[in-house]
């Protein structure tokens, strides 16, 4: 498998499939800390949230996935569910290029705020959803949301949610259809 970018040196963004869902599970098996699912849920992400996930992907298989969904009555808002990138795409910002492709689709409703939750420990999504806020413009604000007790025996750190926006959705590449 060659591990160097695309030729052009980005990566290829699309929704998702449902062929797509055992590919998901094991890009996300190879990027720690993330929670492992089983392939029923990407499945069930392709099939019901295609217009709110993201993938990328090279000559080589999949490069990265953005999972996210808009929450009931809140169409103003992606929820942010997962980023996963390959180890071998990552220090590229493939994670701020997908997440930025999803804010660019045309929608009935654009999003203009991004929710999501990350650990304490988390230094590489934190970063992510800094440099995301950064790029957008607007304010990222972090309040109290999944203390780590809510988690049960699972030693599971807090899970804070970090809220961005408001912001004006980006503009869509010209030719680019994420």
């Amino acid at each position: 498998m060659n591990a160097g970018p695309p030729p052009d040196g980005t990566a290829r963004l699309r929704p998702p499939a449902r062929a797509d869902g055992p590919a998901l599970r094991d890009l996300v098996a190879r990027c720690p800390p993330l929670d492992l699912n089983s392939v029923y849920l990407y499945l069930l992400l392709a099939e019901h949230f295609p217009d709110t996930c993201i993938l990328a992907e090279d000559e080589d298989g999949l490069l990265g996935m953005v999972s996210g969904y808009r929450p009931p009555g809140r169409d103003d808002t992606l929820f942010v569910w997962q980023v996963a990138v390959d180890p071998r795409a990552r220090g590229r910002g493939l994670g701020l290029d997908m997440l930025l492709g999803l804010l660019s689709r045309r929608a009935p409703s654009p999003a203009r705020w991004v929710e999501t939750t990350v650990g304490p420990g988390n230094r590489a999504s934190r970063r992510l959803f800094s440099r995301l806020a950064a790029r957008l413009d607007a304010p990222l604000d972090e309040t109290a949301l999944f203390d780590a007790a809510l988690f049960g025996a699972d030693a599971h750190e807090a899970e804070p949610l970090l809220r961005i926006g408001p912001f004006t959705p980006p503009v869509p590449e010209p030719g680019r259809t994420p």
